[in-house]
């Protein structure tokens, strides 16, 4: 079975994929993003081997360099894990 942490820890990848992809914001740029918190994590669902995981995230809210996101996680028709996510942006040039 694959952990709930796991699946978040993925759900959280999918975020920092949406970011980069809206923004256009990269780590090349000097820009990094991390996780900032999680609300509302809900497990529906134990993921097995040979599963496939699918996710998708949506921007909920924007603020400066804060993300509020909604994610999903699934397996076939059916949610495995329900996520709010937030990650914020930080600058790590000079």
């Amino acid at each position: 079975v694959m952990p709930g942490g796991l699946i978040l820890e993925a759900l959280a990848q999918t975020r920092g994929l949406l970011v980069s992809e809206v923004t256009g914001v990269r780590a090349s740029d000097g820009v990094i993003l991390y996780f900032a918190g999680i609300d509302k994590a809900r497990f529906k669902l134990p993921v097995s081997p040979g599963d496939r995981l699918m996710m998708e995230a949506k921007v909920l809210r924007h603020k400066r360099d804060v993300w509020q996101f909604e994610a999903r996680a699934w397996v076939d028709d059916r949610t495995a894990c329900t996520a709010t996510l937030m990650c914020a942006a930080k600058s790590v040039v000079g």
